[in-house]
Order: C-alpha cells, then sequence, then structure tokens
C-alpha cells in the first residue's frame, strides 16, 4: 500500500511541474547568444516570426518583414527638395508674374531686379532683350551685349515709359520696335553703334542717341516732325554734317556737340517772314564740337530766348 501512493504522489508532481507556466524573466536564447549589438534588432525580427509561427501557425508577410527591418537598420531619408516656387504659385522653370524665362531659362525678375514695374538689368552680358513682365513701365539694360533690337522685344507692353540701353552693342534697329508702344516717354540708346534710326512713336519727350554711328543718312527727313510732346533732342558725337529738320515747338534742349555740322540757315529756328515769332521754349542750343562758324548767321537766332553755344569764330 505504501508503495502505491509513493507511485501516485510521484506522478502528481511530475504533472504539475509539466503544467507549470514558463516566464520570459531571465530567459535568452542562444541561437542569439554571439550576435552583435548592431544585428540585434534584425534577428529579433526573425526571431518574433518564428515564435508567432509557432504559436499560430502563420508567419509575417515578407513585406511588413523588410518594412520592418529597414526601418530599424537605417535611418529616415531626407525628403527630396522640391521645385522652388515662385510668388504666384508658378514654378521657377515657367513663367509668372516674374516674367517668362530669359535665354538663361530664368525668369527675367530672378536673373535681373524688379521693383514695382521697373526692371534693371544693368551688366549681366545679356545678348538680347530678355522677355519682360506685361507691366513693366521703366526698363533699364545698361552695359550688356545687346547687338539688334527685333520687332517684338517690346510686343504686348503697353505700359511701358522708358526704354535704357546704354553702352551696349546695338546696330540694328527694327523698324517698328519702339512705334507700336503707345505710352513710351523716353527712349536712351546713347553710346552704341546705330546706323539708322527707326519710326519713332509721337509720345516721345525725351531722346538721347549720342555717340552713335549715324553720319549723313542716319536720321530720315523729318524724323521729328510729328513728335509734338519732344522736350530733349541729344544727338552729340553722330558725325552728322546737318541740324535734323523740322524741329517740334515743344522743343527745350537740342544738344549737337562734336558732329561734322559746317552750315545753318537763317530759318533753321526762327520763322524770316514772321519777325514776331518767338521761340520762348528751346533754350538750351549746343553747337560746341562743330566747324561752323555762329558769327556768320546772326539772323538764325533772333527768336530764340539764348544764343546756342559754339564757335563764334
Amino acid at each position: 500500500m505504501q508503495t502505491f501512493v509513493n507511485i501516485f504522489l510521484g506522478f502528481f508532481i511530475f504533472e504539475s511541474v509539466g503544467a507549470a507556466p514558463v516566464t520570459d524573466n531571465g530567459i535568452y536564447d542562444s541561437e542569439f547568444y554571439d550576435i552583435s549589438l548592431g544585428e540585434l534588432p534584425h534577428a529579433l525580427v526573425y526571431y518574433e516570426n518564428d515564435q508567432l509561427e509557432k504559436e499560430t501557425g502563420k508567419a509575417l508577410p515578407s513585406v511588413i518583414q523588410e518594412t520592418y527591418s529597414s526601418a530599424t537598420l537605417t535611418e529616415e531619408p531626407e525628403e527630396e527638395a522640391s521645385t522652388p516656387k515662385l510668388i504666384d504659385g508658378s514654378s521657377a522653370q515657367g513663367s509668372g508674374v516674374l516674367g517668362s524665362q530669359t535665354q538663361d531659362g530664368l525668369p527675367t525678375c530672378l536673373l535681373c531686379t524688379c521693383l514695382g514695374t521697373t526692371v534693371y538689368c544693368d551688366d549681366h552680358e545679356l545678348d538680347a532683350v530678355p522677355l519682360l513682365p506685361k507691366k513693366t513701365t521703366y526698363f533699364y539694360s545698361r552695359y550688356n551685349r545687346i547687338r539688334k533690337i527685333n520687332r517684338n522685344d517690346f510686343a504686348n507692353l503697353s505700359n511701358l515709359k522708358r526704354i535704357d540701353l546704354t553702352a551696349n552693342f546695338i546696330s540694328e534697329i527694327h523698324e517698328d520696335a519702339f512705334r507700336r508702344l503707345p505710352q513710351l516717354e523716353e527712349l536712351v540708346l546713347r553710346d552704341n553703334r546705330i546706323r539708322r534710326l527707326p519710326e519713332l512713336p509721337s509720345t516721345l519727350t525725351f531722346i538721347d542717341v549720342s555717340k552713335n554711328r549715324l553720319g549723313r543718312k542716319g536720321i530720315r527727313n523729318e524724323a521729328f516732325k510729328d513728335l509734338h510732346e519732344l522736350q530733349h533732342l541729344y544727338i552729340t558725337d553722330n558725325n552728322l554734317d546737318h541740324i535734323p529738320l523740322p524741329l517740334p515747338e515743344s522743343l527745350q534742349a537740342l544738344h549737337l556737340q562734336n558732329n561734322n555740322i559746317q552750315e545753318m540757315h537763317e530759318d533753321t529756328f526762327c520763322k524770316m517772314k514772321d519777325f514776331t515769332y518767338v521761340r520762348r521754349a528751346l533754350e538750351d542750343i549746343r553747337l560746341d564740337g562743330n566747324p561752323i562758324n555762329l558769327s556768320k548767321t546772326p539772323y538764325a537766332y533772333m527768336c530764340l530766348p539764348r544764343l546756342p553755344v559754339g564757335n563764334l569764330i
């Protein structure tokens, strides 16, 4: 009987021990004992997958394994820089309020400087007039390498009032380059290589084409006759051999220094048949630097408020 009791108790203890739950405290898997710390997270993925497979009969999908592994092993890549946006929401490669693309692939107002409706493109080694914003009012492109003004360089710029292309290499200007500008008031083309002036709009008040190569035929007959708003006309250093006539009554300043003007008629400025005529506006005439003796035509200045500046001998 005692032997039977001992066998029964032994069997009961064995069953109790086998049914006791196993805890995770202090337990490690020998499979990972020699794995370095840097490789441990990756190994744990497969370890956890093996455990899941043992407990549920299902393994994690390979895609999830790879995603989890890459997220733990590598740093998150930096977000790729997006295309810069202009202030109107368009990309820098397109056109917007900063103007259309220039030959360098940039909007005009990134290549040049735009302040309000004024565009400054001075000293940028440009070889052509850039495409301008439609609301441009004043345009400066001095000290560049522009050689030609095309018909459509200023097309549709109905607000344009001033163009300054001083100190370029301009030798050719299309006949209609400026004529279709309804509000153009000031045109500065000094220090270029221009041989002929194009047709000019009647709205001009200021023209400076000094230091060019107009010579004898560079200015057509009556080129300034219909410019009824013209106040300042500067044509110095052009090898002119005559004063371009007729001149509008609105003219206040006429600078013709350093040309080749050799004679003047008595009706160049005045009306010989009307001795009461007075030309009050024209107060500034410069003829110095020309081979002309002003003292030979004294009646040519009788209607002027001031005598011209020039040689009297």
